[in-house]
């Protein structure tokens, strides 16, 4: 035996691959995007894809506003798995992303921009026209820049869309195609104007819509008020107390209210007719509330001597009248103003019962006023301020102020019975985060309670389509419920807006000495869509009504005013309207503007739409009721919601907050962030923290290390040359129950693309990559790989079973990590530079044959390896120093290689013994080692040049 040791590195199959072991995704995955975009990714998918069945799909415009935030990337991600894993099913998947650019959050910064720079001041000095259109002009560089960031950063995010032609709500042919859906509602009647309390921002001075207001405690006072009888006597009567033992005071009706500045607009104050009355005595004072409500406001307030007098029901209380408690007339006077009427919604949750009622300044209030006859009065300006029909002290003053002015008025008049600050839940304005009102104004709406085309109202049909589980699905489920409940509770929509950065509203007036009546017919804004299509809707504000009207001819138009329509008004007399639509319009009909039309009506209805939760009151219910109205049908077949990122301690993540995704790519790359969203729960909330990325990268590095090995192992197999049938071999193979582990998984993976379920597809990944790979496959055929002859039968049956493995994983994971599996697979033996796997379709598996025995070696495998590490307080700390003997009572694991059974376990050989009791490590620590492959086997002797070998690597290297 020669006393010098050979080294048998260099006749070893060792691994060899281009693909790093670092993934330098931060500089790697720019390079892919490059390489993507040469190829025409996007297009050349199309045409692959060209008679494939059409699965439609359509994303919801976010703000081009500033940078994308962590909710984007949550968004954004799950949108691109859903594009990625239907096109590798096999279907056309065409995405074009779009981006929303009118509206107050673009309008709301570029004013901020224009404060502090100073060029505000110029805006008063410009005609009403000129000032908007120099607010517009702004507002679209704003837009069209930030849609440049966003695109840049979504692409960053390897997110697959047609990117070259996105969607825009500025651009002229959306505009007229959203027009044409409002002029068919305004055929339908649909659409209306009317003076009527809407949410509004005294900051921004606009009317708002629900989905624009979000929610934030803020402390407030909350005041008691006594309003006097006007006529004791009658209130007595109403008690049933006589006139002997009537007390010798007036009385009062006892209010409570949170807005302390909406009592000045106070008309009448509203009892439910089956609530018990009280008439007490409190503290000396006699006034009226709730029977079961005095003991909680008389507790609250301290009150020393309460005493009950009598009672009655609400319904003897009604028509009684009273005197308000500052002013001595009502700014306007009818009947009904200053008495006791009688409301539904009156309940005794809290307050005294009786409900302070100012129609101008409420929704229900409004609706009371309109039974009862009571003007609709409301004394606040848009920019929250009292206008001169309220007394002298309050003219001019700030309603916020007034609060206080108000409360301290009453207080020292008496009429104060009680008064707090509380802090309660109050809606903001979504973008200047300041505190909205009630105000009543004219606006445009479209009523949804009002029948048309034969049939029920807008609400009747989207609670039966939310109601219905064949025309709409829920993913998750509980949408339907929190739909549903929000199409019961909301009100008409206001689309009209009082600011310069938007759509147009086209409604015109008639000269004041004409009558001034405001008009907006189908065949108007029909006309104006079609201008508008073809000079955008600043033609609005720079072209005079004559030229914008050219394609109108009111003759025709039978809804127009007679004067309009028999030529005494003439077109260019008319007068354009001043508001703007709800952006929230705009994006809500994007079904017709980007899918209808780009399609010829091939992609409506849309299969799913996707996005957060808020979007329940949001983009859901605003795309639902046009196209409801339009196609009688809503525009989607499902809705898939996601929860909102919020941080550790469950606080919304926000873009005003800084939240935004440029660090997170400069840390871990788009595929980690990807593989984080992929595994995430995103039913409810998602919760962020930098160390949920650090555990995402983890994960990755050991899927990038699984495709690393095998493609290191396969460096020298050619296909086609090499391939060996994997169908042809044995059931009893490993190859054979990798690959069955393979299609095991690839179903699970498939399934679960299939219902959206990625938290399933990427464990299942991992697990697969983790453990069947790494931790059995891969270490058992390691040793093979390695020592076999380079060409030899076994080696290469392997190496194709590696091929077919690696080429199936990198298509189930793009989806997910869509750099990381197109690098790989191109380095797959045979493919070329122009190679990309995102024009491939899922391999959803083999069909190889595999031995169903094979669960009874894998527990065998389990008990062997307990085995071993029980063997290592023996001295037998090496598993290569090990042998294994398999009890084999049945005689199943006789029909498996003893090779393989030892390549499972990491030792040295195998046998079964069907008397064996349980399985037994032999200890070879004195048998002879192959110098080769480190493995103890039976054949090792002394070869001709004098090393210690097996007969496999003898063969090997070519020695005897």
């Amino acid at each position: 035996m020669s006393e010098t040791k050979r080294s048998f590195k260099d006749t070893l199959n060792l691994p060899k691959t281009e693909f790093p072991m670092r993934a330098g995704l931060v500089k790697n995955e720019p390079a892919s995007l490059e390489r993507w975009a040469k190829l025409g990714m996007y297009d050349k998918l199309r045409e692959k894809r060209a008679g494939a069945p059409r699965w439609v799909f359509h994303d919801g415009p976010p703000y081009a506003n500033g940078s994308l935030h962590l909710g984007h990337l949550l968004n954004k991600t799950l949108k691109d798995f859903v594009v990625r894993s239907r096109g590798m099913m096999g279907f056309d998947v065409p995405f074009v992303p779009g981006w929303d650019c009118h509206g107050l959050p673009i309008e709301h910064k570029v004013m901020e921009k224009l404060v502090k720079s100073g060029k505000s001041k110029k805006l008063g000095d410009m005609a009403p026209d000129e000032a908007r259109m120099f607010v517009r002009r702004v507002c679209a560089e704003h837009a069209h820049e930030n849609v440049g960031v966003q695109r840049g950063q979504m692409e960053r995010l390897l997110t697959l869309a047609d990117y070259e032609n996105p969607y825009l709500t500025m651009l002229p042919a959306y505009e007229g195609a959203v027009l044409e859906v409002l002029a068919e509602l305004v055929a339908k009647g649909l659409v209306f104007r009317a003076l009527k309390p809407v949410h509004w921002s005294i900051a921004n001075e606009t009317a708002l819509a629900d989905a624009e207001l979000e929610y934030q405690d803020r402390e407030d006072l909350s005041v008691y008020v006594d309003f006097e009888a006007a006529d004791g006597d009658a209130v007595y009567e109403a008690f049933g107390v006589s006139e002997d033992d009537c007390p010798g005071q007036t009385p009062s009706f006892m209010i409570w209210t949170t807005t302390p500045w909406t009592l000045p607009a106070n008309l009448a104050i509203a009892v439910k007719n089956d609530i018990r009355y009280a008439l007490t005595r409190i503290d000396g004072n006699i006034t009226v509330l709730a029977e079961k409500l005095v003991g909680p406001v008389t507790e609250a307030a301290k009150s020393e001597d309460v005493e009950i007098l009598a009672m009655t029901e609400g319904s003897k209380l009604v028509g009684l009248r009273y005197k308000h408690a500052f002013l001595d007339e009502p700014a306007e006077k009818t009947n009904a103003v200053w008495s006791i009427v009688d409301a539904e919604y009156v309940t005794l949750e809290d307050g005294t019962g009786l409900v302070h009622t100012a129609p101008g300044h409420g929704t229900e209030d409004y609706q009371t006023g309109l039974r009862i006859g009571l003007p609709t009065y409301c004394p606040v300006q848009g920019n929250g301020k009292y206008d001169d029909t309220t007394p002298d002290w309050l003219q001019g003053v700030s309603i916020w102020k007034a609060n206080e002015t108000i409360t301290d008025r009453l207080r020292e008049s008496g009429h104060l019975f009680y008064g707090h600050r509380f802090m309660h839940s109050y809606p903001h304005d979504w973008r200047s985060k300041t505190p909205v009102i009630f105000r009543c104004t004219e606006q445009w709406f479209i009523g949804v309670d009002m029948g048309f085309d034969g049939g029920g109202s807008l609400r009747e049909r989207a609670l039966a389509t939310a109601e219905s589980e064949d025309q709409l699905k829920f993913l998750p489920t509980w949408g339907r419920n929190r739909l549903r409940g929000m199409l019961e509770s909301r009100p008409d929509w206001c689309i009209s807006r009082q600011r310069a950065w938007g759509l147009p509203i086209p409604a015109f007036a008639t000269p004041e000495n004409t009558g001034g009546e405001t008009f907006m017919t189908k065949a108007v804004v029909v006309a104006i869509a079609a201008r508008f299509r073809e000079a955008g809707s600043d033609a609005w504000f720079t072209e005079p009504v004559e030229t914008l009207l050219k394609h109108y001819h009111p003759e025709l138009d039978e809804n127009a005013p007679e004067k309009v329509r028999n030529g005494t008004v003439e077109v260019a007399d008319l007068t354009k309207g001043a508001d703007i639509l709800d952006v929230w319009f705009e994006s809500g009909t994007s079904w017709n503007a980007v899918m209808r039309e780009r399609s010829d009506g091939e992609d409506f209805p849309i299969t799913v739409y996707l996005e957060g939760s808020d979007q329940h009151r949001g983009w859901f219910q605003t795309s639902m009721l046009p196209a409801l109205g339009v196609t009688g049908r809503a525009p989607y077949d499902a809705l898939f919601t996601h929860g909102f990122c919020v941080d550790k301690e469950g606080k919304k993540l926000s873009k005003s907050k800084g939240h935004t995704i440029e660090n997170l790519y400069e840390k871990y790359g788009a595929d980690v962030l990807r593989w984080w969203v992929s595994g995430t729960p995103y039913e409810g909330d998602v919760k962020v923290d930098t160390e949920f990325f650090d555990l995402a990268g983890e994960a990755y590095r050991k899927v990038r290390n699984t495709l690393r090995f095998m493609l290191g192992n396969i460096a020298d197999f050619e296909v086609g040359t090499h391939c060996v049938d994997l169908k042809s071999i044995s059931p009893t193979s490993l190859e054979a129950w990798a690959l069955g582990e393979f299609d095991r998984v690839a179903k699970i993976v498939v399934d679960a693309y299939e219902r959206f379920d990625f938290r399933t597809a990427s464990q299942t990944l991992y697990g697969f990559c983790n453990d069947a790979m790494s931790s059995v496959y891969l270490a058992a055929i390691k040793d093979r790989l390695y020592c076999d002859k380079a060409d030899g039968a076994r080696r290469r049956a392997t190496q194709s079973a590696l091929y077919d493995i690696c080429d199936g994983l990198c298509r189930l994971i793009a989806p997910i990590l869509p750099h990381t599996a197109d690098e790989a697979w191109r380095e797959l033996p045979g493919k070329s530079p122009d190679d990309c796997i995102h024009f491939e379709d899922f391999i959803k598996g083999y069909g190889v044959g595999v031995d169903e025995s094979w669960a009874l070696v894998m527990t065998a495998r389990d008990a062997a390896l307990k085995a071993l590490e029980e063997a290592k307080a023996t001295g037998v700390e090496n598993a290569m120093d090990a042998g294994l003997v398999f009890d084999d009572p049945n005689g199943v694991l006789a029909k498996f290689d003893a090779e393989d059974l030892a390549d499972l376990c990491g030792v040295s050989r195998a046998r079964v013994d069907p008397s064996a009791s349980g399985v037994a490590v032999e200890d070879l620590r004195e048998q002879p080692r192959c110098e080769r492959s480190r493995k103890r086997h039976a054949s090792v002797r002394e070869r001709s040049d004098g090393s210690l070998l097996c007969d496999r690597d003898a063969e090997a290297i070519g020695v005897e």
